[in-house]
């Protein structure tokens, strides 16, 4: 397979990658993925040599955010890829025929393959009508042998069936269940005009539920929903001997969705703030799918929540209170 980048090219493009925003080196490497359909991935091993030789050279720098090394381009990086801006353009169209390229071997492979189970079969096919009687008689088993195979086969496969339509029944009413219990939940800070927490407090409970839906499979059992009745306690008697005494200011436990992400601080600047959440939450969500997969049902349903807590977000940001 030739390489997919010529010499120097991967350079170039780590170099336009940064330039559209700051990134760390995972997040380098799964934008070339992408850019590739999955087809191509470089290694760790290939990006961050050159992110550290380009930092040496004084072209990107780094900061370190949640113990990650966040790469930004520098000026002398930006007036670099400015003065190579007609190698970018000629680097898409090459970046465009690798695809074609990679694609191309792949279905080569397969069907080379193809014919070549084809041929063994015809092969096979062949000595059977030429085989002494005995030799056709245990064909004839390994073919009883292969069709009760298959039998069982489809057996497990309509039992599969089954369970993959429960499984993703049950996954339909739990994704129901996360949906009111976000919105629920960020509308109360809406009302009450506490949108940051509300925006906050609503991508971490939605990136939260989504990873564990990714992770678990959609088949673990719901968690109580915490806006249901709460049993009440037993009755106690009071001890006369007791000294009455002002009841304690009852403390709250700590919401962890309130403390998501735990590892970025606040910049003092509330819309920088937003976009390192929303970069953080994009983040998550990918890290589950790519780890855990995706199905269509998955897909559908996480398209749904995602385009109700977008709509009650920017409604958020629309108001005019800003506390």
């Amino acid at each position: 397979m030739p390489p997919v980048f010529a010499h120097g090219r991967l350079r170039l493009y780590l170099l336009k990658l940064l330039d559209e925003a700051p990134r760390h080196g995972y997040e380098v490497i799964r934008l070339l993925e992408e850019r590739f359909h999955g087809l191509y991935a470089p290694s760790a091993g290939t990006v961050y040599p050159r992110l550290a030789k380009l930092e040496a050279e004084g072209l990107v720098t780094h900061a370190t955010e949640g113990g990650r090394k966040v790469y930004s381009i520098t000026d002398a990086g930006r007036e670099e890829l400015a003065g190579r801006s007609g190698e970018l353009a000629d680097l898409e169209v090459e970046i465009r025929e690798s695809v074609s390229e990679l694609a191309a071997e792949i279905r080569d492979d397969v069907r080379g393959a193809a014919g070549k189970l084809r041929s063994e079969m015809r092969a096979a096919a062949s000595r059977t009508r030429t085989t002494p009687r005995a030799e056709n008689e245990e064909w004839r088993k390994v073919t009883h042998e292969w069709q009760e195979q298959a039998r069982r086969a489809r057996e497990e496969a309509q039992q599969a069936r089954r369970q993959a339509k429960e499984a993703q029944d049950s996954a339909r009413h739990e994704m129901q269940r996360i949906a009111k219990q976000v919105q629920d939940q960020v509308q109360d800070h809406f009302t009450r005009g506490d949108w940051p927490t509300g925006v906050r407090e609503g991508l971490s409970e939605l990136t939260a539920q989504l990873s564990g839906l990714a992770k678990h499979g959609m088949s673990w059992p719901p968690k109580p929903d915490p806006s249901g009745p709460t049993p009440p306690a037993p009755a106690t008697t009071p001890d006369p001997s007791d000294t009455p005494e002002a009841p304690a200011p009852e403390t709250p436990s700590p919401d962890p969705a309130a403390e998501w992400p735990r590892d970025l601080t606040r910049t003092g600047d509330p819309a920088r703030d937003l976009d390192r959440l929303l970069d953080r939450f994009r983040d998550d969500i990918r890290d589950a799918a790519r780890d855990h997969g995706v199905t269509e049902t998955q897909l559908a349903e996480a398209r749904r929540h995602l385009s109700s807590a977008a709509a009650h977000i920017a409604a958020a940001l629309h108001t005019g209170d800003r506390t």
